[in-house]
C-alpha cells in the first residue's frame, strides 16, 4: 500500500511511520524536517512541508504524484506563549488547505485520519465560530484571533475542534470515495507534553493521576495504522478519543 503522512518525524507520527514500514508499506513524509537515519530507507520518501507557510503547502502538494491509499495528518504545534496566529494556520486552515489539495491525489477508497485532541471536545457548541474559522484565509489570522480575543491556549482549543469538525463537514461530499476520520488523544508522553501542562494547568495532572500515566505515542500511532487500512473502511465520520478512560472518570466526580 502507499501511504501519505504528515508530521512524521517525531511523537506519534514517527510512531506511526516505523509502523507503516515495518508492515511493508510505500510511505511519503510531509514535514518542515527531513527524517532522521533511522527512519530513512528505500520505502520513505520526503517532501519539506511548512504548514505555517501557504506557498510551502502549494510545493509540497505539486511535489507529492498521486495514487495513495491514505493520508494519516499528524503535523501540529502545541500552544506555547503568543502562538495563537501559528497554531490556527499550522493546526487548521492551512492543514485543510493541505488536505483538500491532497485528496485528488488518493485512490477511490482511500482514507484521511487527522490527529485532532481531547482539547477539542465541545466543538459542537462552537459550530458558528469554527465556520468563521474555517472560511479565514491564512493571511487574515492574525486580524481574526484580534477580533475574537483569541490567546495560544484558546487557539489550540478551537483549532482541534476544528479539526474535528471539518473532517465531519467532509463526509457527505465525498462518501463512498474517501473516508474521514480523527483521533483525539488526550495527553501523550511526547516531547511537548509540557508545553499542554503549562497550557491547561493542573486540570492535565489531576486527570493523569486519575488514570495512572499518559498515553505512549505507539499506542495512538496502533490506532492511526488500524483506522487507514482496509480493515477499518466502514469506520468513517467519527472522532475516536484515546484518553486512558479520563472522559468517563468525569462521571463519578
Amino acid at each position: 500500500m502507499k501511504y501519505a503522512l504528515t508530521g512524521g518525524i517525531s511523537g506519534i507520527g514517527a510512531h506511526t511511520v516505523k509502523h507503516m514500514l515495518d508492515a511493508g508499506h510505500q510511505i511519503t513524509v510531509f514535514d518542515i524536517a527531513p527524517p532522521p537515519v533511522e527512519l530513512r530507507s528505500s520505502t520513505l520518501n520526503y517532501i519539506a512541508l511548512n504548514l505555517a507557510d501557504s506557498a510551502s503547502v502549494a510545493a509540497a502538494l505539486d511535489a507529492a504524484g498521486e495514487g495513495y491509499d491514505g493520508l494519516s495528518h499528524i503535523a501540529g504545534i502545541p500552544p506555547r506563549d503568543v502562538n495563537e496566529v501559528a497554531c490556527l494556520k499550522i493546526n487548521a486552515v492551512n492543514a485543510f488547505s493541505f488536505i483538500s489539495g491532497f485528496l485528488p491525489k488518493l485512490k477511490t477508497g482511500g482514507s484521511v485520519i487527522s490527529v485532532a485532541s481531547r482539547a477539542g471536545m465541545g466543538w459542537q457548541d462552537n459550530t458558528e465560530q469554527l465556520d468563521s474559522l474555517i472560511a479565514c484565509p491564512a493571511d487574515k489570522i492574525e486580524t481574526w484571533c484580534a477580533e475574537n480575543q483569541i490567546d495560544a491556549t484558546t487557539a489550540y482549543r478551537i483549532s482541534k475542534q476544528a479539526v474535528i469538525y471539518w473532517h465531519q463537514k467532509q463526509v457527505a461530499q465525498h462518501i463512498g470515495k474517501t473516508r474521514f476520520v480523527t483521533v483525539s488523544p488526550a495527553a501523550v508522553e511526547t516531547a511537548i507534553l509540557g508545553d499542554f501542562k503549562r497550557a491547561f494547568g493542573p486540570a492535565v495532572e489531576a486527570n493523569l493521576a486519575r488514570v495512572g500515566r499518559p498515553g505512549k505515542p505507539e499506542e495512538i500511532a496502533t490506532v492511526i495504522c488500524f483506522l487507514i487500512s482496509e480493515e477499518a473502511r466502514w469506520i468513517n465520520g467519527i472522532d475516536i478519543v484515546i484518553d486512558g478512560g479520563m472522559g468517563a472518570l468525569q462521571l463519578s466526580l
